[in-house]
């Protein structure tokens, strides 16, 4: 039977989400049903809710969330009632093209959930499964391959950012780019996902680590994850260029992350990336966004510009692995976390997340934040 759980719906894009209550289905054949721990609030929700995604409405936005498994639907196997989870958005079958060749965020199969929300107002209305998630909620279903068992040792508020920021960012860095020791990097953005490319390039033995933002308290941040040099986005072209030019044998850059969704950063990262470099675009934008690249950039400079979905990300793989290093003391996943807020208190958390000057802000739930 259906339950009765209070969410955060986005009734009108752009404008503060209500807390209220809807109904949440029960899971069927493939599904789990996870009472969540906590939901870290990624850039992409602000994204989402902002309409700059477009989409339908009401929807429960919501995807960096790790909790515990209440039931199972009767198809499910290697995941039992009591385990604990981190959700992630990256739903797979492991048998098509895509998944097949370990690309798993372009899985291709046909979901349930992907037709039929498990998310009702108390009317009925039909509530858009924001992100596949819908984790700005106190209970969420998902598909079975959605579910990454974690360890019990991590506070919930930690798990969370495994599932996309930490993931992405580094992910962008080892399995999209395959970063090499003694590579030079540079990260534009030192948000959720480009702290983590910058944590990821130092982890990899990149040097110069250069971090651009913004935002000064942003830069300073980057500093503690790892980044030798850090630098204002919205500085003269000429004088970075000059800046990163001398820090890199008057070459630029092997490896430029783009880690905002803002079309113009792209032409920036090419502008500061060596001949033969490579560009790796993380940052996801609006859906009619148009990025303009000098046309001499490929055939005339030798860069690549890759996409990085999700930092080609094998869930089941690489979160074991970010938590082995960070139980190693390799990786900073404690220092993500900014503040800690409680569901009714979200459109305070998501104004904060706006403001561009603080790292993670994460909903907790069954008790003050």
């Amino acid at each position: 039977m259906p339950q009765a759980i209070r969410a955060a719906v986005c009734r009108l894009f752009g404008e503060p989400l209500s807390v209220e209550s809807v109904q949440l289905a029960d899971p069927v054949r493939d599904e789990v049903l996870v009472a969540l721990e906590s939901c870290a609030i990624c850039h992409s929700d602000i994204m989402a809710i902002s309409g700059r995604w477009k989409g339908k409405l009401p929807a429960v936005f919501g995807h960096e969330a790790v909790g515990r498994i209440e039931a199972v639907g009767e198809a499910v196997t290697g995941l039992s009632a009591g385990d604990r989870v981190v959700l992630s958005l990256i739903r797979f079958c492991g048998r098509c093209y895509y998944c097949q060749k370990g690309d798993l965020a372009f899985c291709e199969a046909e979901f349930g959930l992907a037709s039929r929300s498990p998310l009702t107002l108390s009317d009925g209305t039909p509530v858009v499964h924001g992100m596949k998630v819908g984790a700005f909620a106190e209970k969420a279903v998902v598909h079975q391959s959605q579910c990454v068992p974690v360890d019990e040792r991590l506070d919930g508020d930690i798990a969370c950012t495994l599932s996309c920021g930490v993931m992405t960012g580094f992910g962008a860095v080892a399995n999209t780019a395959e970063v090499a020791a003694g590579s030079s990097a540079l990260v534009i953005g030192a948000g959720g996902v480009g702290i983590n490319c910058v944590q990821g390039a130092a982890l990899a033995g990149a040097t110069p680590v250069i971090a651009l933002d913004i935002h000064d308290e942003k830069l300073e941040i980057s500093r503690r994850f790892g980044a030798t040099h850090a630098f204002r986005a919205d500085m003269d072209g000429a004088s970075l260029a000059a800046e990163v030019k001398a820090l890199t044998h008057g070459r630029g850059v092997d490896f430029a992350f783009v880690a905002v969704g803002h079309p113009p950063a792209i032409q920036q990262a090419v502008d500061l990336t060596r001949d033969g470099g490579q560009v790796i675009v993380a940052g996801i934008p609006g859906r009619d966004d148009i990025a303009e690249i000098i046309a001499r950039t490929f055939g005339g400079r030798g860069i690549s510009i890759l996409g990085s979905k999700m930092g080609s990300a094998r869930p089941h793989v690489d979160v074991p692995r970010l938590v082995d290093l960070h139980h190693a003391g390799h990786m900073h996943l404690d220092e993500l976390v900014a503040r800690r807020f409680r569901l009714d208190d979200i459109n305070e958390a998501l104004d904060l997340v706006r403001s561009g000057r603080e790292l993670k802000c994460v909903i907790e739930f069954g008790g003050d934040a």
